[in-house]
Order: structure tokens, then sequence, then C-alpha cells
């Protein structure tokens, strides 16, 4: 099916509570699926929003590359901008935006770094040049011209001309543990469903419907 289509008998079905799996990791795989099957452009692709330490937030996107019941992973440079911002607050929030689905998901939790032996094994699977372009580039610093970064990319191609890519020191993967993940499905004349699972304290999930 594609986008088009899939949005249109969505809006019509709509969520309601008795059809709600109990378990939001398990939705969100359901809808990540969906969203995969009409070839949705970049379907793990969400914005992550994190604060700094005045209380200004920032956001950008960045691309979701592991989730089990743990949480939520993406990879970054550990020097980076939001890596700098989550180490000092670590709680964040992302959103996954398929609207050409009428649908959105928003997750709000703790950031945490995961084991380097996880970032190891994710690194080892990425394309030789952005192995390279994790070792090239001091995100979020400023640069005077992009030839420096290229410059930097031939140094690095030349240093690694032989064997495996090893991991850096300074790269590697953050888990979003979630305590909230809402779900959101756009309806006719804006009264859209949307379901807010909550984890207490115990590791169980409430679900509440929110007026849109």
């Amino acid at each position: 099916m594609n986008a088009d289509a899939f949005r249109i008998e969505a809006m019509e079905q709509g969520l309601s509570r008795s059809s709600l799996d109990p378990d939001p990791i398990r939705l969100f795989e359901q809808w990540y699926t969906a969203a995969i099957e009409t070839a949705l452009p970049e379907p793990n692709a969400m914005s992550l929003c994190t604060v700094d330490e005045g209380g200004q937030p920032y956001v950008r996107t960045v691309l979701l590359k592991l989730f089990d019941r743990q949480g939520f992973v993406f990879f970054t440079n550990f020097e980076s901008r939001k890596a700098r911002q989550i180490d000092r607050n670590p709680q964040v929030a992302a959103l996954f935006p398929w609207v050409a689905l009428a649908r959105q998901v928003q997750i709000t939790g703790r950031a945490e770094r995961i084991p380097t032996a996880e970032s190891l094994r994710y690194f080892a699977t990425r394309p030789r040049g952005s192995q390279i372009g994790a070792w090239s580039s001091p995100q979020s610093q400023v640069i005077t011209s992009r030839s420096l970064l290229e410059a930097k990319v031939a140094e690095m191609k030349q240093r690694f001309a032989h064997g495996e890519i090893p991991l850096p020191d300074f790269w590697g993967g953050y888990r979003i543990v979630p305590s909230r993940i809402e779900f959101w499905q756009g309806r006719e004349s804006r009264l859209h469903d949307r379901f807010l699972y909550t984890r207490d304290p115990g590791g169980s999930w409430g679900i509440e419907r929110l007026a849109p």
C-alpha cells in the first residue's frame, strides 16, 4: 500500500483503546514497519530535542538505528552539541513525524550512553565512507571552510588505508529510555486520536486517551 492510500485508510479507522497493544514498543514496531512498507523516505528519521545549561532547547534530526524493550538508539560524536547537552541534562524528547501517513510518535525520557561493545558492533556495519566521516568531522565545531573537512577526510583515508577502521573513542550511541510514549493518529476535522503510554515505577505501562 502506498503512503496516500495508507493515510486515507488510517484516518478513517483511527485508534481505539481496545485496539491498542498494551506494550508501546510493540505498537511502535507495528507503526515503524508500516512506515517502511509504504516506502516513506527515511522512516527512521526522528527529531531530537535537548536543552542547554541555560534552558535553551535545541532540535535536530537524527536517525534511529536500533530499538528494543530498553529504548531507542541513535549514534553521534560525543563532542557534538547534542552530546554535550545530554551529558549535562539527559532528559530528552524525540518525535517521529510521519506526516505523509497522518501519524506521529512522541517519546520522552532519559538518554544514556550505550556500552562501547554495542557501539562497536554497530560501527562495524557502517559503510567505510561513514566510518571515515566519523573520524574526520569535529561535529558542531566551527570550521572556516569545507576544504579543511575534505583535507581531514583525505588524511583519515590515508591513515586507515589498510585493514579495518577502529571505533573512535569520541563516537558512539545513546539510548533513549522512554518514560512516556504518545501515539498520534490524524482524523478528519482535526479530531485526532491520541493515546499516551506512561511507565510506572514498576516498569508497567498505563494508557490514557488525550484530547486532540
